[in-house]
C-alpha cells in the first residue's frame, strides 16, 4: 500500500512541476560542466589532449538513441504554433555522467516534421543582425535553385537562436508569408530552442584572449548549431550546415548526390563544398549527436569552425575533403557580429553545378612510376588540389579506369599538367574505350579496345560518347604513343553518363 500511495502520488505531479524539475536538472548540468573552467590553461595542447581524452569517453558511452522522436502534429492543422508552445521535445543525454535524460523542448513557431526521412537536411541558425538580413533570401535561393524533384528531397530546418522573442515572431511572420507552401509540404521547419536551455554565457574562458563580447558570442553560437544539430538527426541520411546569408547554386542536391555516389566504399566524416567557415559542411545524419554533444561539451573553448575540425580529426579522417567548384557562396555583407563587415567570398564558387562530372565508381591502374602518394584515383577525384603525378612515361604506358558495372558516358573530359607545372602535359597519347573486362596476369582489363581520339595539348574532350560507339563501356583507357623526359600530372579524368551509375 505504501508503494501505491507513493505510485499515485507520482502521477499526480503537475505539468509545471515537471517543468521546473526539467529545468533545474538542466542548471545543474551546466554548473557540472563550468566545473572544467578551473581548468583555464592557455596553450592550445592541454585543449586539444582534452578534446582526444573525451572523444575516446563518448566512443565508449555513446549509442546511437540520443534524441527521441519529437511528437508530432497533423500538418495540416497550422503553419505556424504560439511562441509559448513547448509540446515538442527531443532528448539530450547527460553530458556529465551519460546515464539520466535532459528534456529540450523546443519552441515549434512553423511546421512539423513529416514521418517519411528525406535524402538531406539543411540546417541553419539565425540571430538577430545590427545591420542587414539575409534570412529570407538564404531560403529563396535553397529552394529557387533547386528543381520539383529535389525539392521532394530535402527538408529545410531554421533555428531562430535569438533570445530577442519579438523578432522571432515577426521574423516567422515573413517566414510564413514567402514560404507557406513549403511549409505545409513539409520542406521548411522553424524551431526554437528556449533561453532556459543555455548554459552560463558569463565569465567564459578567453583562451585566445578574445573580447569577452565575442567569446560570449562565439560560445552561444556552439550551443545554437549543437541544438540544431540535436534537433535534426532523424530526419534524414544526410544533413548540410549553412549560414543565414548564402547563395546557392543551381541544381546543388544533384551535385552533392554525384558526390556521395563517387565517395561510395571510402569512409569520411565531413565534404566540404565551400571554404568558407560553416558553409556547406556536409556530415552523415548518424554523425549529429556526436557532434552536437561535442560542440556543446567545449562551447566556451574555441569558435565552432576550429572545433568542426577537431571532431574531424578525432573520428580519424585526417585530411580535408573539398569539392570544387564550390556550391553555396557567402553572400552577406555585414557579420552577425556587432554588425561588421565581412566581404568574405568563395573564389571557387559557380552558379551553375550542372557541369559536375558523375564520374561512377571505379577501380584505376597504371604502370607509370607514382611519385610520391600521388595514386591514380586522385586523377578521378574531384577534391581540390588532388592529382595523379607520375615520372616521365614511355611509349606503351597505360593510364586505366575500370567501371565497377558498364555503363552508358555521353562526355569524357581529361586535363593534364597544372597551372605551376604547365610542362608535365601529356605531350602524345591516345584516349581509348573498352567494352568487356576479364582477369589477366597483369590484373584486369578490356579484351578490345576503340581509340576516340589524340591529346591535344595535353587534354582531350569527346562529347557524345554514347552516339560514336555501339556498347556501353567499362574501360578508359589513356595510352602513351610516345616517350617523354617530362614528368606526368593527370589532373582530372571527368566522365558524365547518360543514367544514374547505380541503376
Amino acid at each position: 500500500m505504501p508503494a501505491q500511495k507513493a505510485a499515485s502520488h507520482k502521477q499526480q505531479t503537475t505539468p509545471a512541476e515537471q517543468q521546473t524539475a526539467r529545468h533545474t536538472t538542466m542548471r545543474l548540468l551546466w554548473k557540472s560542466v563550468d566545473k572544467m573552467r578551473c581548468l583555464r590553461k592557455r596553450s592550445t595542447l592541454p585543449v586539444l589532449t582534452f578534446l582526444l581524452t573525451s572523444l575516446l569517453f563518448f566512443n565508449i558511452y555513446m549509442d546511437d538513441g540520443y534524441v527521441l522522436e519529437a511528437e508530432k502534429r497533423p500538418l495540416g492543422e497550422t503553419l505556424t504554433h504560439p511562441a509559448n508552445s513547448e509540446r515538442y521535445s527531443h532528448t539530450l543525454r547527460d553530458l556529465s555522467n551519460f546515464s539520466g535524460s535532459i528534456n529540450v523542448t523546443y519552441r515549434y513557431l512553423a511546421g512539423v516534421p513529416l514521418p517519411r526521412k528525406k535524402y538531406l537536411t539543411i540546417g541553419l541558425a539565425s540571430v538577430k543582425r545590427k545591420r542587414g538580413n539575409y534570412l529570407l533570401e538564404t531560403i529563396k535561393s535553397i529552394f529557387d535553385q533547386s528543381s520539383y524533384e529535389e525539392l521532394k528531397e530535402i527538408v529545410v530546418v531554421v533555428h531562430l537562436a535569438d533570445f530577442d522573442l519579438l523578432w522571432c515572431e515577426n521574423q516567422v511572420q515573413e517566414i510564413t508569408r514567402k514560404f507557406a507552401h513549403h511549409i505545409i509540404a513539409g520542406r521548411l521547419l522553424v524551431i526554437q530552442a528556449p533561453e532556459e536551455y543555455y548554459p552560463s554565457l558569463e565569465g567564459l574562458k578567453r583562451n585566445y584572449n578574445d573580447p569577452e563580447d565575442r567569446v560570449r558570442f562565439r560560445s552561444k553560437q556552439n550551443v545554437d548549431y549543437a541544438f540544431l544539430l540535436n534537433f535534426c538527426t532523424n530526419l534524414s541520411h544526410f544533413y548540410m550546415m549553412l549560414e543565414d546569408d548564402v547563395r546557392c547554386s543551381r541544381n546543388f542536391l544533384t551535385a552533392l548526390k554525384k558526390v556521395i555516389t563517387s565517395r561510395e566504399g571510402t569512409y569520411w566524416v565531413m565534404l566540404e563544398f565551400s571554404k568558407l567557415g560553416y558553409i556547406g559542411k556536409l556530415y552523415h545524419s548518424r554523425d549529429l549527436p556526436r557532434l552536437a554533444h561535442f560542440l556543446l561539451m567545449f562551447y566556451q573553448e574555441m569558435p565552432c569552425d576550429w572545433l568542426l575540425i577537431h571532431f574531424r580529426g578525432l573520428l580519424a579522417q585526417k585530411d580535408v575533403i573539398r569539392f570544387k567548384p564550390s556550391l553555396f557562396q557567402h553572400m552577406g555583407y555585414y557579420s552577425s557580429y556587432k554588425g561588421a563587415e565581412n566581404k568574405l567570398k568563395d573564389d571557387d564558387f559557380e552558379e551553375d553545378s550542372l557541369d559536375i562530372p558523375d564520374n561512377p565508381p571505379a577501380s584505376l591502374y597504371t604502370n607509370i612510376n607514382i611519385f610520391e602518394n600521388y595514386d591514380a584515383t586522385k586523377a578521378y577525384s574531384s577534391i581540390v588540389d588532388e592529382y595523379f603525378w607520375g615520372k616521365p612515361p614511355s611509349t606503351g604506358d597505360f593510364f586505366l579506369v575500370i567501371f565497377n558495372k558498364s555503363t552508358k558516358v555521353s562526355r569524357i573530359k581529361i586535363v593534364t599538367g597544372t597551372e605551376d607545372r604547365q610542362n608535365d602535359i601529356l605531350h602524345h597519347g591516345a584516349l581509348e574505350v573498352g567494352q568487356t573486362s576479364v582477369e589477366t596476369k597483369q590484373g584486369r582489363q578490356c579484351t578490345s579496345y576503340i581509340t576516340l581520339g589524340e591529346f591535344k595539348a595535353g587534354n582531350i574532350e569527346v562529347n557524345k560518347v554514347d552516339y560514336k560507339i555501339g556498347f556501353d563501356i567499362e574501360c578508359i583507357r589513356i595510352v602513351i604513343t610516345a616517350s617523354q623526359k617530362e614528368w606526368l600530372i593527370i589532373r582530372t579524368i571527368s566522365l558524365w553518363t547518360t543514367q544514374p551509375a547505380n541503376q
